[in-house]
């Protein structure tokens, strides 16, 4: 069936499906010699990195890779070449097969590296982060023996079966004089070459990510410092908080405040660090795992050496991130909590300055009662002035009564008039008040 008669594909489909299939193992034969170097790169190293390797294919006549290549495989002639884009760092591997008659009598093999140009080697973009030398020999014989003598640190020797007890592998996890570990696998008859390079591709790995599983070391031990003087800081501010009149609290909600973005501000420069230490470290326990190590009489096994010295590291990161979180969490509570004291001075204060509004409203409406009564007062004293003289003007004209008799009779009229205007003006001032305030 063709393409044309499927549904629509997924814009990622093919890239997604040949994802199994990224970074395949090699077929290998021993006897080997691999080379394997990991540089840490940030990404304009990565993709000067790229540039590197089809420098070094175009000196060889090879076909140069792509912008979107992430892993080179290819036989350069005097040697084999493997390379591979990862997030944080660039792998560069370097095999070639080395002659029977190189390896009697030796007291060191040759190295992949001896037919790799020399100028084009140093000048590896990024920061040299583990470098390793592997001799896959076959099981057999006293050249592999003496050589495990000659070539590793005996006081730190770590070996195991491997491959379901198809090969042998012993390294000493240090640095040599000349920069580079060393690792030396046996490999014994069973081990096709099929699985010799997934044997081999797993060893490696193992190296590399417990390398890039370290990198959270140095930044979980600087983080240390800072989180046991931010520790230190809360204390101190709870204490205070404990004691702190109402004056005082602005000025602590700002140190608290500064303390919280300095906890988040160390939180988001180390949580990815630690995050991808935790991942690696689980890619070393599966690697580890894959290899079907058992027990060589008389050593420690791989994962007994890195349960031994890899475990307390480990435990370092994860215990920094999680002091991390509970930092974080508890300048949360205490910032909620100098918060809530806050503001409920505030409602308490804001409470007081209504009352003190209420008990002024009642003095300016017993205020205002008075004035009420004196205005009543000076009002019908005008009115009843005008009665007066307007009595004294109708007196010529027949009105009966004297001004002073038509005045007396007009005042209770008169103040009970603007008595009832007054009261009527504020009834109407207080629904419209009122209604006001509904909409």
């Amino acid at each position: 069936m063709s393409l044309s008669l499927l549904p629509a594909q997924h814009a990622h489909r093919v890239l997604l499906h040949n994802e199994i299939h990224a970074r395949p193992a090699e077929e290998m034969q021993a006897p080997l010699a691999i080379t394997h170097i990991v540089m840490l790169a940030d990404a304009a190293q990565r993709e000067a990195s790229r540039a590197h390797v089809a420098r070094l294919l175009r000196d060889h006549h090879r076909p140069l890779p792509d912008a979107s290549t992430t892993h080179v495989l290819m036989d350069m002639g005097a040697f084999h070449l493997r390379w591979e884009l990862h997030t944080e760092f660039v792998c560069w591997t370097f095999s070639k097969p080395l002659a029977e008659d190189s390896i009697q009598g030796a007291r060191e093999p040759g190295t992949a590296l001896e037919s790799v140009p020399r100028e084009w080697l140093s000048a590896l973009p990024g920061q040299c982060l583990s470098a390793l030398h592997l001799w896959a020999l076959e099981e057999g014989g006293d050249a592999g023996e003496a050589l495990v003598r000659h070539l590793l640190q005996e006081d730190s020797l770590v070996a195991a079966r491997v491959a379901a007890d198809a090969g042998r592998v012993y390294t000493d996890f240090a640095i040599h004089a000349d920069g580079f570990s060393r690792m030396l696998l046996l490999a014994g008859q069973a081990l096709s070459p099929r699985r010799l390079g997934r044997l081999v591709q797993r060893l490696l790995e193992i190296e590399t990510y417990r390398m890039a599983a370290l990198l959270g070391l140095p930044a979980a031990r600087q983080a240390a410092a800072v989180l046991a003087a931010a520790e230190s800081e809360l204390a101190a501010l709870a204490q205070s908080i404990r004691l702190a009149d109402r004056d005082a609290e602005p000025a602590l909600l700002d140190r608290l405040t500064r303390l919280a973005g300095q906890v988040e501000s160390e939180y988001a420069a180390t949580h990815s660090r630690f995050s991808a230490s935790s991942a690696y470290f689980e890619l070393v326990d599966k690697r580890i795992q894959d290899i079907q190590e058992s027990r060589l009489d008389g050593f420690q096994s791989i994962r007994e050496f890195m349960d031994r010295r890899l475990t307390p590291a480990r435990s370092t990161c994860a215990w920094a991130a999680r002091r991390q979180n509970a930092l974080s969490e508890r300048v949360s509570r205490v910032s909620s909590l100098l918060r809530t004291r806050v503001e409920i001075e505030q409602q308490q204060s804001s409470q007081e300055l209504l009352g003190t509004m209420n008990h002024r409203q009642d003095m300016q409406l017993k205020l205002q009662s008075t004035v009420e009564g004196l205005s009543v007062a000076a009002i019908t004293y005008y009115f009843t002035g005008l009665i007066s003289y307007l009595a004294k003007g109708a007196k010529t004209l027949g009105w009966p009564w004297s001004p002073e008799s038509t005045a007396a009779v007009a005042i209770p009229v008169v103040a009970l008039g603007v008595w009832w205007s007054l009261r009527r003006l504020h009834h109407r001032l207080f629904r419209n008040a009122q209604g006001g305030s509904a909409h």
